[in-house]
Formats: structure tokens, sequence, C-alpha cells
């Protein structure tokens, strides 16, 4: 193989796709990553059994050929190199890679014991990557951290027809939201358990100018695929059922409230100070004002008071300070509607454009307050 490639190009493109390679490989092979070079096209490809990653750069093609390298050394090598252009020759045993007066030789891997990587399912539609960027942002928010519970750290998403909808929870709260796209069938019906470390990880990296494309087999879910800017990574699917969660919103909210988001967020912060490891922030609702106080007596206190417009009695809730922060600072309206039962049960936050406007219901954020002493 002897190939010609733009430095800055490969050394993006390698990035991107070492980026999914463990840190420590089941299998040595899936240390490497491999790359193909045909047809004024250099292909990177990386497998790691749950998620693979390919990309791919222009290339000026002396010789054909297909070699796999140590993916992260790769990755340390090319972000390092130094001039504009950059050639890769490779024979049977090694790969030299020469830019301006740099050289750097790599041992090959056996490129026979590499896995053949998945084939993309079906096409499902496509949206614009902001949208979807935006949307995977905001319900991965409660995936949970605990391994023991493998469907808690998915996200769940559910196409049906030009909607889809994606939610997440780890009991202690739940975050949903929605967005509309291009879909290939208007009678779409299907869902799928995406491990949301990897979705997360996904939308990150992608080009904002450039369309989302998911593919999916609707009939048979295993694995999905996702697409942006000629990148392609697939993800093997959570074998598992998501939580029946749609009870855990009221069929209606007595109490409710409308506050400034960014007063909200930042006073939130700001309390939650001199709040101790699992201790709540209090949030008292009283006339057209809400108190959040947190820390006690003999301790660090804190409090400080918003003004909101609220409907309905007064209450007093409490909430994880981490939690209460992470919900908020997702929403992207600038106001959010809080909407309440009693102090027990789940409060829905929702965010709104105006201070007298409806709510958006894209996204909700439902979060259980914590019991709290008096």
């Amino acid at each position: 193989m002897k190939v010609e490639v733009n430095t800055a190009a490969f050394a993006d493109a390698v990035a991107w796709t070492t980026s999914v390679i463990d840190a420590r490989p089941a299998n040595p092979i899936l240390a490497g990553v491999k790359l193909e070079a045909q047809d004024g096209t250099m292909q990177l490809s990386v497998f790691t059994y749950e998620i693979s990653a390919r990309d791919h750069v222009e290339a000026g093609i002396d010789e054909a050929g297909t070699v796999v390298v140590l993916g992260k050394l790769l990755a340390d090598i090319s972000k390092s190199l130094p001039a504009e252009k950059t050639y890769l020759d490779a024979n049977e045993t090694t790969m030299t890679i020469t830019s301006g007066a740099a050289s750097f030789t790599l041992q090959l891997m056996p490129e026979s014991e590499y896995p053949d990587l998945p084939e993309l399912p079906q096409q499902l539609g496509q949206v614009d990557a902001q949208t979807f960027m935006q949307t995977v942002n905001q319900a991965a928010i409660a995936v949970a951290r605990d391994e023991n519970r493998p469907v808690l750290t998915g996200v769940h998403m559910r196409f049906n027809g030009d909607e889809v909808t994606l939610s997440s929870t780890d009991r202690f709260r739940l975050a949903r939201a929605s967005f509309h796209w291009t879909s290939q069938d208007e009678q779409l019906e299907t869902t799928a358990l995406v491990r949301g470390a990897y979705l997360t990880k996904i939308a990150r990296s992608m080009d904002e100018r450039e369309n989302v494309t998911i593919y999916l087999d609707a009939e048979n879910p295993s694995l999905i695929g996702i697409e942006n800017a000629g990148r392609v990574s697939t993800v093997q699917l959570i074998d598992g059922e998501f939580p029946s969660v749609d009870r855990l919103y009221a069929d209606s909210y007595p109490i409710q409230a409308v506050i400034n988001k960014t007063d909200l967020l930042e006073a939130a912060k700001r309390v939650s100070l001199v709040a101790e490891r699992n201790a709540p922030i209090r949030m008292v609702f009283t006339e057209q004002q809400v108190l959040l106080t947190a820390g006690g007596i003999d301790e660090a206190s804190a409090k400080q008071t918003l003004p909101v417009d609220l409907d309905g009695e007064d209450i007093t809730v409490a909430f994880n300070p981490a939690y209460l922060r992470d919900g908020l600072s997702v929403i992207t309206e600038p106001y959010i509607r809080m909407k309440m039962t009693t102090a027990v049960k789940p409060v829905e936050f929702n965010g709104q454009q105006e201070q007298d406007s409806e709510e958006s219901m894209n996204y909700r954020y439902l979060l259980v307050p914590m019991r709290f002493n008096v």
C-alpha cells in the first residue's frame, strides 16, 4: 500500500475513529484500526463488537491495500505530523508514515484476525444534526450509571412515523425528548434501546451542518446505525425491556410555577455550595416567590429568593442538587414551568418561550423529590 493524504484530514479521521477503542480490549486485535486504500479513498474502521466507527479521507493512491495497525498509537502519531501532506507506505510487516522530515514505522497487526464489521440495516429516516444532538443531550441526562441494571444505562428510542421519542431513567428521574423527522415509512413503529454513553459520544462529534441518517431493522432490531457527514457508527442494542414509565406522568398538576430559567439555575448552583453530600435543596413556594435553601442549624447554610408566577397552593419540595441542575441545564427555553401535585410525588419540568405562554412538551424532565427535615 502506498498512499498520500492530507495530514489534517487524516489526523481528524484517525482521532474520531479510534476514540471508540477500549482501553483494555478483550481481544488484542480490537486495539487496531483497519486502513483500506482503494478508488481514491482511504477508509478507516474500528470495531469492538459493541460499537463500530468508520470514516474516510480522500487519498492519492499509488498502490491499493489494506493494513491493521495499533489505533491509539496511530492517533498519537497522526496529530503530531508536521507537514501538510502525509505518505503511508506498507509492506508485508510494517507501515512507514512520513510527513516532512518526520518518519515513523509501525508494526502491522494480522489483518486476517480482524473481525468483519457489521452491515448497516435498512434506512429509517433523516433529521438535521442540531436537532438530533440537542435531543440526545436532553434525553441522556437521566441515564443510570449502575451497570447492574443494563436496561437503565440505555436511551430508549421510539420511532412512530415522523416522530422519534428518546427516554432515559435511573429510577430517580426521567428525561424524555422528541423530534420530528423525515421517515422512510409513514407507518413506521419500532423501538431501540441504545447504550446512553455510546449515543452521547456519537452525538457530540457530529457536524452540525449535515443531516443525520438512522439505520435499523424495524422488524428485528438488534443493531442501530448512525451516519453523519460521511462518518458511520453502529451500536449493538441492549437486550432487555425498558421500564414502562408513561404512568409516572400525572394526568393533571394542580400546582404550577413559572420561573426564569437562568435565575433558577444560577440560584440552585449558588445555594447548593453549602449542601452536604446527598443533602437536598429545598424550594418553598409561597404567594409569588420561591425561597431556595440548603444547609441548616449547626452547619453552613444558604438561601435565595426568586420571583415566580405561582398557580395553586403553597408547597415545599426538595431535590438532589445535581439532578436539579442537570435537568435545568438542557432546557433551551428562557422560562421553566414546574408542575407539582404533592411534596413527595414527581415534579415535571418543561421549558417555555414566554412567561405567560404554553409550555413546550418536546422535552419533559421528571424528578422525584427528596424527603427533608422541617
